[in-house]
């Protein structure tokens, strides 16, 4: 007998997969509960937080620059490269605000998605209800740990492995760089008010240069830390929606029924594990919001995610 979720042998000495996870008998989807497509919403939030975590690097890194712009307008006296200077930065952080906030949006409906459909998935152990996977990323000092739980369950029952080291990474780089952020830009937003505004003498000049190059060696973390989450969510991102994603296309019918009858997906035979397929199943349709096939009433009955 085989594993209808992950196709391994199993054994009657257990009552589920001891790979997936899937109670014996079961089917890779409970019949009946919404599955929702997730590979397209994945790809999408994917680059959106890759886009992120690029964009932030101008404005994080701009004290490089800033430094050579204050030593050529201390040479020159001139005010203006200073002020162009201080709206250039703002200008480049700019497509990073745009690029977090599309991010935001769209990690928010996958990790709403991605939870739901544990409650499809036989021998998932969902251990916080959906609801969480919004109100996680919203509520204030909830966020600290609800979206990191919520995620590493997600990752358990659809990647089918206990250990989940790649989203601690993923989490603990995230909050340094969400911390490291606020207070190295509350510590500039402080050093800059103390600047000369209209600097006269090269030594008020210079304090522009002072300025700069002390900004770089603190926003180096924020900025080492951003990219290891980015790049460490982006592959969480796909690899889940790649795993939940071919699990609904592998979805039975949970009682057996012979080849060629309605119904029956191809390459279905009763007792051997169903072939992968690259797209969509004949029982997944298109639409962004699929369910798993419909049986006739009759026995073997599911057990709900």
């Amino acid at each position: 007998m085989y594993c209808r979720t992950c196709g391994d042998a199993t054994s009657p000495a257990f009552n589920e997969c001891q790979r997936c996870g899937t109670p014996l008998g079961q089917p890779a989807v409970s019949p009946g509960v919404p599955a929702y497509a997730v590979r397209g919403l994945g790809t999408a939030a994917a680059i959106a937080v890759g886009a992120a975590s690029v964009l932030y690097l101008p404005s994080a890194l701009f004290p490089v620059v800033g430094v050579r712009v204050a030593r050529a307008a201390a040479e020159q006296a001139d005010r203006d490269l200073l002020m162009g200077a201080a709206v250039a930065e703002v200008l480049l952080y700019l497509p990073y605000l745009l690029a977090f906030l599309t991010a935001a949006v769209l990690v928010i409906i996958w990790t709403w998605r991605v939870r739901k459909n544990l409650e499809a998935f036989p021998g998932a152990l969902p251990t916080m209800g959906p609801g969480w996977a919004i109100a996680g990323w919203l509520v204030p000092f909830a966020n600290f740990v609800v979206p990191a739980r919520v995620v590493a369950n997600v990752a358990r029952d659809s990647l089918w492995r206990r250990s989940t080291g790649l989203v601690g990474v993923w989490w603990a780089a995230w909050l340094v760089f969400t911390f490291g952020e606020r207070v190295v830009s509350k510590f500039d937003d402080q050093r800059y008010a103390r600047l000369t505004e209209w600097p006269r003498s090269d030594a008020e000049f210079q304090t522009y240069v002072r300025y700069y190059q002390d900004a770089i060696g603190p926003r180096l973390i924020p900025t080492i830390a951003c990219l290891i989450a980015g790049v460490s969510f982006v592959v969480l991102i796909r690899r889940i929606s790649a795993a939940q994603q071919d699990r609904i296309a592998r979805a039975v019918p949970a009682w057996p029924i012979a080849p060629g009858w309605p119904g029956a997906p191809i390459g279905y035979a009763p007792g051997y594990p169903t072939q992968p397929v690259s797209g969509p199943s004949p029982q997944v349709p298109s639409d962004p919001t699929v369910a798993s096939p419909q049986v006739h009433p009759g026995a073997g009955g599911t057990i709900g995610a």
